[in-house]
């Protein structure tokens, strides 16, 4: 029998090492600027969550009409849970900003 290199095991991992190799590069390179930036990344991600919910929303009440109310409250109370995910990435992206901005201020 004959055995395996460990090495192929890294193999599948290397996508995930390679795209999230450049985030890191981002704020080691840049500095502060660089956690600002991905701050506003980041709630550029939590704005477009919120969206995305609510244009699912809007989807489901053009094309399938006014559902009954029980299943209208499960398509609501799901709209706003993905709404509060958004609203949550939102204000880590502002504290991200914020502590760059302190960062900053306090090293430069």
């Amino acid at each position: 029998m004959r055995r395996q290199s460990e090495t192929l095991l890294l193999v599948p991992l290397l996508p995930i090492f390679l795209v999230g190799m450049f985030p890191m590069f981002l704020i080691a390179l840049l500095g502060f600027f660089g956690l600002a930036l991905f701050g506003v990344l980041v709630i550029c991600v939590g704005l477009a969550s919120s969206n995305e919910a609510h244009d699912n929303f809007n989807h489901d009440v053009i094309v399938h009409g006014y559902a009954r109310g029980s299943e209208r409250k499960a398509r609501v109370s799901d709209m706003h849970l993905a709404a509060k995910l958004g609203l949550r990435l939102e204000a880590v992206g502002a504290a991200m900003i914020v502590a760059a901005g302190i960062g900053f201020v306090c090293a430069g």
